[in-house]
């Protein structure tokens, strides 16, 4: 190559060179512009640096709530009175049907001996007992014969009898207060199927109904379904009850919860037992246990036995043998009001020499009350 062409070569490199950077330069302002609005003036973006950006505002911080257990809502149980009323309805709507029976047979024209066999049959079926319907029976042959004729008022002649049948003097008070400010202690005992841990739940609402303290003992250990019921009883309420594991000696639990009457100043302790079966001998030893164990702390004030209205000669069987094992004070009679068959109070307290101090009336949580001989009487005659 010679120098000429050399020359005329770096010229146009040169010229190239310059040419490109004009326009690398007129492009780079171009793009500094923006375009404006029409009939606007021109809108110049301010650096990055110099753009304002708002700061998102900060979330409140997150509120966890902890739930709260709800207090359990305790019941107001009924008071005596009204239950007393509930008691009079009640019978009048189940055993009038014994009562009507003997009113009629009584008001015939003449009472011959087939008439005083039916009354006898009317009384023989209504569970009355053997013993108590033939000195019933003697005693209204004695006064219609005496009393007959036109105008004796046989409704009020079989009142009384029936009255001094039941025995209206007999004391019927809940032995539920102890001595020198020990809690009273009640033993509830019975077979299953009786009603006995319901009859403890509706004996503690009595005594909270009348602003008692009571603490109860579940010492039915061997049934977890009987442990539970009782506890559901308690809450309803707002009594404590005392419990153990499934299985343990029922003698311990009983011992505890009185225990805790004495150290809570309680007023009652109630203590329920498994339903023992009167061929057990075991389990009958056992529930004598439980009573001594008991008493190594405060004395059993009553011990009741629940015997279910509708089991006639067999719930007398059982109130013989609970009574020979613990001493029983007082019946509790539940079922009455759906049995014509009124007259097991008679029996069973001609049988134990002991009163009849409660009656189940159905299976509302008020459905137990004091056992009042007038009203019997009069639910019989309707």
């Amino acid at each position: 190559m010679t120098l000429l062409a050399l020359i005329v070569l770096i010229a146009v490199l040169a010229v190239v060179l310059v040419g490109l950077g004009v326009g690398l330069l007129v492009g780079s302002r171009r793009r500094q512009r923006v375009e404006p609005p029409r009939g606007g003036t021109d809108v110049i973006a301010p650096p990055p640096s110099e753009v304002e950006v708002e700061e998102p505002a900060e979330a409140p911080p997150a509120v966890v709530e902890t739930p709260v257990a709800e207090a359990p809502v305790l019941e107001k149980p009924e008071g005596t009175a009204s239950r007393l009323v509930r008691l009079r309805q009640r019978l009048a709507g189940s055993q009038s049907g014994l009562g009507r029976g003997l009113l009629a047979l009584l008001s015939r024209d003449r009472l011959d001996e087939d008439t005083w066999e039916s009354i006898e049959d009317t009384l023989l079926t209504a569970d009355v007992g053997v013993a108590p319907t033939q000195e019933l029976v003697e005693k209204l042959r004695t006064r219609m014969r005496v009393d007959g004729g036109q105008g004796v008022d046989v409704r009020a002649v079989l009142r009384e009898e029936l009255l001094a049948l039941v025995d209206p003097d007999m004391d019927r008070r809940l032995q539920v207060s102890g001595a020198e400010g020990q809690p009273g202690v009640v033993l509830v005992v019975g077979v299953n199927g009786a009603g006995k841990t319901t009859s403890v739940g509706k004996i503690a609402r009595i005594l909270v109904a009348e602003d008692r303290s009571v603490v109860l003992g579940a010492a039915d250990t061997f049934r977890a379904a009987a442990v539970e019921q009782l506890a559901t009883w308690g809450e309803r309420v707002g009594v404590d009850v005392v419990r153990g594991p499934e299985g343990t000696d029922p003698a311990s639990v009983a011992f505890e919860a009185v225990k805790e009457g004495l150290d809570t100043g309680a007023d009652t302790v109630i203590v329920d037992t498994a339903g023992r079966l009167q061929n057990k001998a075991g389990l009958m030893d056992e529930l004598g246990k439980v009573k001594r164990v008991i008493e190594k702390q405060a004395p059993v004030t009553e011990v009741l036995l629940v015997l279910d209205a509708t089991t006639g000669q067999n719930g007398m069987i059982q109130a013989r043998v609970f009574s020979e094992v613990v001493d029983v004070t007082g019946i509790v009679l539940t079922k009455l009001d759906g049995s014509a068959k009124g007259g097991i109070v008679v029996a069973v307290q001609r049988e134990l020499g002991v009163p009849v101090k409660l009656v189940g009336l159905g299976e509302g949580a008020d459905d137990l009350a004091p056992f009042d001989a007038g009203a019997f009487v009069d639910a019989l005659l309707g």
